[in-house]
C-alpha cells in the first residue's frame, strides 16, 4: 500500500517559491490551502506533514523571502562608510526590488498581512516583528554612525530610523498601487533631502 506524505521528488525550496508567489500576490487571508496545494503540487496532508499547516508554512515562506529577496536590500550595509549612503542604498534597492517584473510588486512582509479583524493574530505579530526589525536595523546603523562621528551625538536616531522605515513601507504600498521604479527613486531622493534636518540638533531628544 502506498504511504501518504511528500512525493519522492519533493523539492522544499521549489515548494516554498510557489507558496511565496501566492502569498505575495494574494496576501495571507486570500490564499487558500486548495490554491497552495495546486501551486506547490502537494496534497494538503503532504503540506501539513512537510510544513505543519498554513501558518507554519507562511512563517517558513517569510524566512525564505528574507533570504532570497531581502538580501538585495539589507546585505552588507557595513560596506558603506557613511550612514547616509547606506540609507540611500536601502531606499534605492527597495525601489528596484519592489518593481521587478519577475515578482509581484511591493514587499511581502508589508502586503501579505491578514486583516486586523481576522483570526490570525500570530501571523500579524510575526509580520509586525519583521517590520520592526527594519527600524531596529536602521537605528543600529545610525548609532554606529554616531559612534564614528558621522551623525551628531545629540541627533534623534529613533526619529531617523522610524522616518526612513516609514518611507520604505510607503514605497511598498505605492509599488503595489502601480508606482514605477522611477517614481520610487524620486521618493527615495526626496526622502534623502531631509537628512540634514533629521541629523540636526533641532530634533534632538529632549
Amino acid at each position: 500500500m502506498a504511504t501518504r506524505g511528500r512525493p519522492p521528488a519533493f523539492d522544499r525550496d521549489n515548494a516554498l517559491d510557489k507558496a511565496l508567489g501566492l502569498f505575495w500576490e494574494r496576501g495571507y487571508d486570500n490564499t487558500s490551502m486548495a490554491e497552495l496545494s495546486a501551486a506547490m503540487k502537494l496534497n494538503p496532508p503532504s503540506i501539513y506533514a512537510a510544513f505543519g499547516g498554513k501558518e507554519a508554512l507562511f512563517d517558513e515562506v517569510i524566512a525564505h523571502y528574507n533570504k532570497h529577496h531581502g538580501t538585495m536590500i539589507w546585505a552588507d550595509l557595513d560596506r558603506f562608510k557613511q550612514p547616509k549612503d547606506a540609507t540611500r542604498h536601502v531606499l534605492v534597492a527597495s525601489a528596484n526590488a519592489y518593481t521587478r517584473e519577475d515578482t509581484p510588486h511591493g514587499c511581502l512582509v508589508v502586503l501579505a498581512a491578514p486583516q486586523e479583524n481576522s483570526n490570525h493574530a500570530t501571523v500579524n505579530q510575526t509580520l509586525c516583528s519583521h517590520r520592526r526589525s527594519v527600524t531596529k536595523t536602521l537605528r543600529n546603523l545610525y548609532a554606529e554612525g554616531q559612534r564614528r562621528g558621522h551623525i551628531p551625538r545629540n541627533a534623534n536616531i529613533d526619529t531617523m530610523a522610524t522616518y526612513y522605515a516609514t518611507v520604505q513601507i510607503g514605497m511598498s504600498i505605492q509599488a503595489r498601487d502601480g508606482a514605477t521604479r522611477d517614481d520610487l527613486i524620486a521618493v527615495a531622493d526626496a526622502a534623502m533631502t531631509t537628512w540634514p534636518n533629521l541629523t540636526s540638533t533641532s530634533l534632538a531628544r529632549r
